[in-house]
């Protein structure tokens, strides 16, 4: 029966991926140019949002022009990686855990978390840009307190207390850890690593 559970995190997590994946690129896609990368040069792409230990046994997974997801490598690690979306505006690779990934899947389906299931997540080639405080919004808008992140990592899904020792406001300092999300089931702390 143990062996059933990665199984299960790991389609839920790939399900999660997919449509945390799809849901924020979608409409980048269609913009998107013509670009033919070979699998290895995507591999590197996805590896590089975490350390290399990490990266080099971690899972990778791809989107098509279609939304469709397909997995390039599988990995050993229990980690996930995504490469960059050449549409997005920055770097923003990300290697994630299974719980992270569950945690993602809560989140798009505007779902709450499933509590105590604490997730990890990479991004260590920088993120693109997004709203500290809305976490659907799709674009900067007055009000939505867009921020700029570069390399950084993240841990959601812990208990909310967790969350009280670091700053919360609107408009953060980027430099230092602080929380995103504040106020709703997907808050996680940004914690920057250069």
């Amino acid at each position: 029966m143990k062996n059933c559970i990665p199984t299960r995190q790991y389609l839920l997590g790939m399900a999660a991926l997919s449509l945390a994946a799809l849901s924020l690129i979608a409409p980048l896609l269609a913009a998107e140019p013509e670009t033919s990368l070979t699998d290895e040069q995507i591999i590197a792409s996805a590896a590089s949002a975490a350390p290399e230990p990490i990266g080099k046994s971690a899972t990778i997974v791809a989107m098509g022009a279609d939304g469709s997801m397909s997995t390039l490598r599988t990995g050993s690690n229990g980690f996930t990686c995504m490469p960059d979306n050449p549409a997005t505006p920055g770097p923003d690779p990300m290697c994630m855990d299974s719980n992270a990934l569950v945690w993602a899947h809560a989140w798009i389906g505007h779902q709450e978390p499933q509590p105590g299931a604490v997730g990890f997540m990479y991004m260590l080639a920088g993120g693109t840009d997004a709203s500290d405080t809305d976490p659907y919004a799709k674009a900067p808008e007055p009000g939505n307190h867009w921020i700029k992140t570069g390399a950084h990592v993240m841990i959601v899904g812990a208990d909310p207390s967790f969350y009280d020792q670091y700053p919360k406001g609107a408009d953060p300092d980027t430099t230092q850890p602080y929380v995103m999300w504040a106020g709703t089931p997907w808050v996680h702390l940004m914690a920057p690593v250069e």
